[in-house]
């Protein structure tokens, strides 16, 4: 599903009024119109209300006053709460204000904290529709407006968002102070950034896309590329596997992982390799470890690293720079723990590696104060795939502040260091060095687990062996990861999920995107 700015939003509007001629006023009837018919689909057994509508003096206003004047026209109870003075409604939404106005509609105007309260009271709703603030919201919610979306998100009734709950910004999806938390938010013309990006698409609640008429031949085209990944964008992804094919057809992947106690970590990266569909799969271990990983592994190949250390070493690096010239593509760093060799090699490897290269765990952590290598990368587009903690060791931020700006953060960080960036957690953001984002919808709570990242670092170089590129197989990677969550997590539930159940379900999640075909 395609995701747009709230600035590309706008332009689609613009061309509509200014260059087709569709009138203002229609568009917005026809908003209105379309929401009402989804909300009485909806809500048809809390007929005949009360309903209130909070309204704002903009045009997300104006579509909650042609709700509310067709909601009353069909028998509901509606009152609506403006928060504005008469005159500062203008335009379009002046326009419908007056309509329903003149239609006997119970319009109250209001302009201070404790009158909202009363009124909100008042009115006790079974149904409110908020239509305060709209897309192109870009500041902090304050005063009257902070106060009605805090009345809302402690009142019991069912919620409907006009176009995206208040508060949520429409570009990025960052909660801009407070935010309505939605039941339903019935959008216009084309899906947000904000519904589909975190922290804002924790407030959406179902989410319909409604059309308002825009004709989608005129729709203005735009260098900014953003969108949902479900499973026709995950489909559209898969690499071909033609029946002629044999395991050197499907690629051969290279896993440089483990130390001393975190073999886990590579035997897990290493079978994720293979469910993925690539043809060969090759840990290369420190040495100590080779017989621990020979037991845990059957399908992979294993290599030992030269001497005797428990820890990869600078020593290390040409060998595996000879292994890596015959793999098509190199996972570096789960488990590879920190000793200041282990950084050392990582970051040489880093530079020198002759394949495409996907970076995890602690070969993101060997980076940390050193992110200008990724600059002297020789290798085809590296792969990061951090979790918040790891991104902000990279980035120098809270977590706190990487949760509220998930967007925003990751893309300026692949646009600045010329990477694919995987950031991690619910709605994954994938994010490529053109400034193009994809934003995963699959998953659950059960990927809080140990070894989750592991797997899905093995799914993501899997498929970049076999000749995906990297914000291809990152983005196909995240959501084949997601699903197979999704499939095990309803067979057993979220809790005690373990990241080695993933990898038998991985297969089926690719095989469901195309049926019956073996691909």
């Amino acid at each position: 599903m395609k995701l747009v700015t709230a600035e590309q939003m706008q332009l689609c509007d613009h061309n509509a009024i200014e260059i087709l001629g569709i009138p203002g006023a229609v568009l917005m009837e026809n908003a209105g119109r379309a929401a009402t018919d989804a909300i009485l689909s909806d809500a048809h057994e809390l007929f005949p209300g009360p309903v209130l509508v909070l309204a704002g003096r903009g045009n997300n206003g104006g579509d909650g006053f042609v709700i509310a004047r067709i909601l009353l026209d069909r028998g509901w109870k509606v009152q609506t709460l403006v928060l504005a003075t008469e005159e500062r409604i203008t335009g379009d939404a002046g326009l419908m204000l007056g309509v329903l106005r003149q239609l006997g509609g119970d319009v109250r105007f209001v302009l201070d904290e404790s009158t909202l309260e009363s009124e909100f009271k008042q009115a006790a709703p079974l149904l409110l529709i908020d239509a305060l603030l709209g897309t192109g919201l870009s500041s902090e919610v304050t005063g009257l407006y902070a106060a009605a979306i805090g009345l809302i998100n402690q009142d019991p009734s069912q919620v409907v968002a006009v176009d995206i709950p208040s508060g949520v910004s429409g570009s990025d999806g960052r909660v801009l102070g407070v935010a309505v938390k939605a039941d339903l938010t019935l959008t216009f013309d084309a899906a947000k950034i904000g519904h589909g990006s975190r922290p804002g698409a924790d407030y959406v609640g179902e989410m319909r896309v409604l059309e308002i008429g825009i004709p989608r031949t005129q729709r203005p085209r735009t260098n900014f590329e953003c969108s949902l990944v479900e499973a026709p964008e995950a489909t559209s992804l898969l690499p071909l596997r033609p029946s002629t094919g044999h395991k050197g057809s499907f690629g051969h992947l290279g896993v440089v992982a483990g130390s001393s106690g975190m073999t886990g970590a590579a035997v897990l990266c290493s079978e994720a390799g293979l469910r993925s569909g690539a043809g060969l799969v090759t840990l290369a271990c420190p040495a100590k470890l080779h017989a621990i990983v020979e037991v845990k592994l059957t399908e992979v190949m294993t290599r030992a690293l030269n001497g005797d250390q428990d820890h990869l070493v600078s020593e290390n690096c040409s060998l595996i720079e000879e292994f890596a010239a015959n793999w098509q593509a190199l996972i570096l760093g789960p488990g590879l723990g920190q000793d200041l060799q282990t950084i050392e090699a990582v970051r040489r490897l880093v530079v020198d590696c002759p394949c495409p290269l996907v970076l995890d765990a602690d070969g993101l952590n060997a980076l940390t104060g050193a992110t200008e290598i990724l600059q002297e990368c020789t290798a085809q587009t590296p792969v990061l795939t951090p979790h918040p903690g790891e991104f902000s060791r990279l980035i120098g931020r809270s977590v706190a502040e990487i949760e509220a700006d998930r967007f925003r953060l990751a893309r300026q960080f692949a646009l600045d260091h010329r990477v694919v960036l995987l950031l991690k957690g619910a709605r994954t953001v994938i994010a490529d060095p053109e400034g193009r984002v994809r934003i995963n919808s699959s998953g659950n709570a059960g990927l809080a687990t140990a070894g989750s990242g592991d797997i899905l670092s093995g799914l993501v170089g899997g498929l970049l062996a076999q000749g995906l590129s990297a914000f291809d197989a990152a983005s196909l990677g995240a959501w084949l990861h997601g699903t197979a969550a999704d499939l095990l997590a309803a067979e057993i539930g979220y809790s005690g999920m373990l990241a080695g159940d993933l990898l038998k379900y991985i297969p089926v999640a690719r095989h469901q995107l195309k049926g019956a075909c073996l691909c």
